[in-house]
């Protein structure tokens, strides 16, 4: 159980596209009294403390985590920088919001989880598809039996190299930046939680790569889970579609068969297209990232975290934002991901590489060990 808060000191540490809108969005939340940034690029960062009015600005994350106002964090960091932080945060005993992946690394995720799980802190991962409206109108109908017992989950996801190019040319660790860690892990982590109470035993993948080789990547990962109970799950993404692809960002399809009934999920965003003479931004636009070809048509509202309204940005990260800081004010039970459904999500998207790499079905759960052989 969250303990109650009825102030919030709130510690963001990473300032870049996510953390930007989170801090704004907590800056204008009643409960939270004060707030500290840190980046590594103090431009960036001192940027956002002027435009949200922040009381504390560093470039060193433990310099920010003792400061006494502190009692909670966001870990918005590159995705292979969270470790540190966030360990940092757990001792400290601050209850924490933390990006996903969990890490990019399986001993580093397992590390954190076991220092959460000792720690007692609440920590929830920020897999913002669970406060959209579809997905929860869908957990409650499966959840309540409407379509009985699941036998079969299949998940296309498509999306333009944006991401990739922007993720990859920020660092030169990139093994572990593949289209299932990275962006995968979201539809995956939908569908696990769709499919809750039933655990992979197996999985089979492949994987190409002859659009993002260059950048340390694969184009897409295609793969199939047995579960426990012998239903399958089917998960493929590909992230090598052209810049000028209308999607900002993704475009997702799910069916779920169940033994009574059926749901049938398009999250493609066709159903709203831009047409215009006017060039559109990238859906994912970090610090000094240009997507090199101009685009003209959008699928609007396929940027995952929402859209600009008044300055103000609008949908499912607002509602998640705020769900977790009322959950710190109040105790208020929310859907978010927890620490633990992170660590199993960057498990499953890594064995599925692993299968791919290898060509032969994996046999889950794997001894972490196999990943490093």
């Amino acid at each position: 159980m969250v303990k109650k808060r009825k102030e919030i000191g709130l510690a963001v540490i990473g300032c870049g596209t996510i953390g930007r809108i989170r801090a704004k969005l907590a800056r204008d939340y009643p409960a939270v009294q004060w707030l500290g940034l840190c980046d590594i690029k103090e431009n960036l960062g001192r940027k956002l403390a002027e435009d949200t009015k922040a009381d504390f600005f560093t470039t060193d994350y433990k310099e920010l985590l003792k400061q006494p106002e502190v009692n909670a964090a966001i870990i918005s960091t590159d995705e292979n920088f969270h470790t540190s932080p966030t360990l940092a945060a757990v001792e400290k005993g601050y209850d924490l919001f933390i990006e996903k992946p969990l890490a990019t690394d399986v001993k580093e995720s397992s590390s954190i989880l076991k220092a959460i799980q000792g720690s007692g802190v609440d920590a929830v991962v920020g897999y913002t598809n669970r406060f959209r409206r579809r997905f929860l109108a869908v957990k409650e109908r499966i959840q309540t039996g409407q379509i009985g017992d699941l036998v079969a989950v299949a998940t296309r996801a498509f999306m333009n190299r944006m991401v990739p190019i922007a993720t990859c040319r920020r660092t030169d660790r990139r093994e572990n930046l593949t289209p299932m860690v990275v962006s995968g892990t979201h539809s995956l982590d939908m569908s696990m939680w769709l499919m809750e109470g039933r655990k992979p035993v197996s999985v089979y993948a492949q994987s190409t790569a002859k659009v993002l080789a260059e950048w340390g990547t694969k184009d897409a990962t295609f793969g199939i889970f047995t579960m426990n109970d012998g239903s399958i799950y089917s998960m493929n993404i590909s992230w090598a579609l052209p810049v000028v692809w209308p999607g900002a960002v993704y475009g997702l399809e799910i069916g779920i068969v169940g033994t009574k009934g059926v749901i049938d999920i398009e999250d493609t965003h066709r159903d709203l297209v831009l047409a215009t003479e006017t060039v559109q931004g990238a859906g994912y636009q970090p610090d000094g990232y240009h997507p090199g070809f101009d685009r003209h048509v959008d699928f609007l509202t396929s940027y995952p975290p929402g859209d600009l309204h008044l300055n103000q940005i609008w949908g499912p990260i607002r509602e998640e934002t705020n769900a977790w800081l009322a959950r710190l004010c109040t105790g208020l039970a929310t859907p978010h991901a927890t620490a633990a459904d992170g660590h199993r999500n960057l498990v499953l998207t890594m064995a599925m590489d692993l299968s791919a790499k290898r060509g032969v079905p994996l046999a889950l759960p794997l001894d972490p060990e196999e990943f490093y052989r």
